[in-house]
């Protein structure tokens, strides 16, 4: 049996997560564009057209854009929640061993928020570009009055050349404060992982089975879609007010909303609360699942890699 280094293990949760971050997005792109439009939509003038609910907004963005429109912004997805699920289960991991005092020690719930939290704001601080030209490539639609995005390149480009580097990172502090769904998500994940393989221990005693191997896809699935709905409930209102910060500004480029507070106010006025929920439904369709699916795919990639690492 080969001997790993620390710094080797740490590179193969970031695959893991890479790879589970892509499969994720593959499956779920269409009701993210959905729940992005509904978050935007604040009832006042729009060029988005209004849709009645999430069945309703798929069938409209169908026929009249087609597949393009239902996978708009997919590229950007699929970049940012690759390079971001990668650096968050490396940074994290990497959190967790600085906190612990050796290998073996088991960190308790506040190290786990930490860690998550520490991870969760490098990422933001990297991929908050990649997510800003995700939700105005959304947001395209025919009624749009300025020149759309031709792609990725263009979106940067055109950003850079009409608003400045500065306009990249709209949307930050919000994001910011969302480091603390990904807390909330590992935290709860770590600690009911914790007590099923407590309670599938006891059994395995009797049968004699390995106490790393009882968890299976099912298992990984049920943490992942728990410990989401608990991370969305929490810290969803900040989706929304990142997702109406990162609008594209008007023809004559005067932002629709202008700092975070003034989203938080206009939102509060006209709305009220059930504005700062506004797509919860179709945000529960996608990620829910997609959890279960994220962290399936991170257990097994994870399982595959230690398998390849030991015939080495």
């Amino acid at each position: 049996m080969s001997t790993t280094k620390p710094e080797q293990w740490q590179w193969e949760k970031a695959t893991a997560g890479a790879v589970a971050g892509f499969a994720t997005v593959a499956v779920m792109h269409p009701l993210d564009v959905v729940r992005t439009r509904f978050q935007v939509h604040d009832g006042r003038v729009t060029l988005l057209p209004s849709y009645k609910n999430t069945a309703h907004a798929i069938f409209t963005i169908a026929r009249s854009e087609g597949l393009r429109g239902l996978y708009a912004g997919f590229l950007p997805a699929v970049l940012g929640s690759t390079i971001s699920w990668g650096l968050y289960f490396f940074f994290y991991d990497k959190a967790k061993q600085r906190y612990a005092r050796n290998k073996d020690e088991k960190l308790g719930p506040g190290y786990h928020l930490a860690s998550a939290a520490e991870a969760g704001a490098l990422v933001c601080l990297c991929t908050n570009p990649v997510w800003l030209v995700k939700t105005r490539m959304q947001l395209q639609t025919p009624l749009h009055q300025t020149q759309p995005y031709n792609g990725l390149y263009d979106a940067f480009k055109t950003i850079m050349r009409e608003e400045g580097l500065r306009a990249l990172y709209r949307g930050i502090v919000p994001g910011l404060f969302l480091v603390s769904h990904g807390a909330i998500q590992f935290t709860a994940y770590e600690e009911l992982r914790k007590v099923i393989v407590d309670l599938k221990s006891k059994e395995s005693e009797i049968h004699h089975q390995n106490p790393d191997k009882l968890l299976n896809s099912a298992d990984y699935a049920v943490l992942g879609a728990t410990s989401k709905v608990a991370a969305i409930l929490l810290t969803y209102p900040f989706q929304v007010v990142r997702s109406r910060l990162q609008q594209r500004p008007s023809i004559d480029g005067i932002p629709r909303y202008m700092d975070s507070w003034h989203v938080m106010k206009e939102t509060a006025r006209f709305e009220g609360v059930r504005g700062f929920y506004k797509g919860i439904t179709p945000n529960l369709l996608k990620n829910v699942p997609a959890s279960s699916i994220t962290f399936i795919v991170y257990e097994n990639v994870l399982k595959l890699l230690k398998l390849a690492r030991k015939k080495e």
